[in-house]
């Protein structure tokens, strides 16, 4: 059975330890030089970086998110063993884990590891597909010859090339499609490689719960559960005519995904749909100018952002969650994409004014979508607003002030509030 030493990178046949330097990290699969999907998952990688920059923290466990009143965005594995849970109540994974520490997100540092590991991939593949800053897919169809190595090798190097060069850890899901290699990569972690292949499919999902099915939300789940399918096993019993009746759509990726079937391609350009920025109080808040200056804040993030991707959008969103986690949204669409911070305040402040609910609200969020590519941005003149031009060249000049001396070097006075 070939077999992979994943500290040397030695092919053989299968062993316990590698025959070269004989270490027992070791990966065999009969189809280990056969397969090409594959998916990468950094493991804990907010928190893996800020240990990375602060050897301090190796040990401890740490927690990236908010305030009390927030939410985690991801936590170390030493906060994990104690039950800590991305999106979890920040006040939650502190009873949990009351020693932890806490550390707000620095974006613009993940970025830019980010970015360090997508060149990494790069060198690979064209074939990529990002999921997240922390995550994506990959194709290394017919790169064997290119590389004079099966694509598990590279991947092998990949991952190890990311923890020498970066400081950072992933885990690697190879499969032959995309279904299949996300559940992969989350089977080992962290620093796990594992291989699901065609001959095993069926044996391999048949006694899985469903909830491995990637992309079926809360609702989806608990209607699978009202239908009695917990397991693929489950799933596998029902005719696909029965499964769209009951399910719609869902019925038919359903019946191919309970077979292992997944002929969704590894698509670089996968669209993306929409660019937002929200924060949790520290305290629920009815006060006008506390949220009109996140509004600001909120509308220049995500802008930022958009003009980082090169995109605009038409459609504008407030989001709001009351005191009960309940929520309320607002949606606007402008004559034309924008992706200035100064039209999209004036829109969401617009959409504010009309909620008629007093508050005290415990969350506020902005967003763009109906994204476009930035060229078709803020063309039109607004004869309502003639000055609309003038503080979009001002706001161009603030953010090449921004982009060289820092985010703090300019600041509006209503973000200070």
């Amino acid at each position: 059975m070939p077999a992979l030493c994943r500290d040397c990178l030695t092919l053989f046949d299968s062993g316990p330890r590698c025959p070269a330097c004989e270490r027992p990290r070791v990966i065999a699969h009969p189809e280990l030089a056969d397969l090409s999907i594959a998916h990468m998952d950094c493991d804990a990688f907010y928190a893996s970086v800020e240990k990375r920059d602060n050897p301090e923290l190796a040990d401890k466990p740490v927690i990236i998110g908010g305030g009390r009143r927030g939410v985690v965005s991801t936590a170390c594995y030493v906060a994990r063993i104690r039950g800590v849970r991305s999106a979890m109540p920040m006040f939650k994974a502190l009873q949990l884990c009351p020693d932890a520490v806490i550390i707000k997100p620095r974006m613009e540092v993940y970025v830019g590891v980010s970015r360090q590991i997508r060149a990494m991939m790069e060198e690979l593949t064209p074939a990529i597909e990002p999921l997240s800053l922390d995550e994506a897919f990959m194709d290394l169809s017919g790169t064997s010859r290119l590389h004079g190595a099966p694509p598990a090798v590279m991947l092998a190097r990949l991952v190890k090339r990311m923890q020498a060069e970066l400081g950072v850890t992933g885990s690697i899901g190879l499969s032959h499609n995309k279904f299949l290699a996300k559940i992969a990569s989350d089977l080992d972690k962290p620093r796990g490689f594992a291989v699901i292949g065609k001959a095993e499919t069926q044996a391999f999902l048949r006694p899985k719960p469903v909830r491995m099915l990637w992309g079926v939300g809360q609702a989806g789940q608990e209607s699978l559960d009202r239908a009695g399918i917990r397991t693929f096993e489950d799933l596998l019993r029902w005719e696909r005519r029965d499964l769209e009746a009951r399910f719609g759509s869902m019925g038919t990726r359903l019946w191919h995904l309970a077979r292992g079937e997944d002929h969704r391609r590894v698509n670089r350009n996968s669209p993306v749909k929409s660019i937002s920025n929200e924060t949790t109080f520290n305290e629920d808040t009815a006060d006008a100018d506390i949220l009109d200056g996140h509004l600001w804040r909120l509308s220049e993030k995500t802008t930022d952002r958009a003009k980082a991707k090169g995109m605009a959008g038409r459609t504008v969103t407030l989001k709001l969650r009351r005191t009960n986690f309940s929520i309320l949204t607002r949606r606007m669409t402008l004559p034309d994409a924008t992706q200035m911070a100064d039209r999209l305040y004036r829109a969401s402040r617009a959409l504010f004014d009309q909620v008629k609910e007093p508050g005290p609200w415990r969350l506020i969020g902005v967003g763009l979508s109906d994204l476009v590519p930035e060229a078709q941005a803020d063309r039109a003149g607004d004869l309502l607003d003639p000055q609309a031009g003038v503080r979009a060249k001002a706001e161009r000049a603030a953010d090449e002030i921004r982009a060289r001396f820092g985010n703090e070097a300019i600041l509006k006075g209503r973000a200070l509030r």
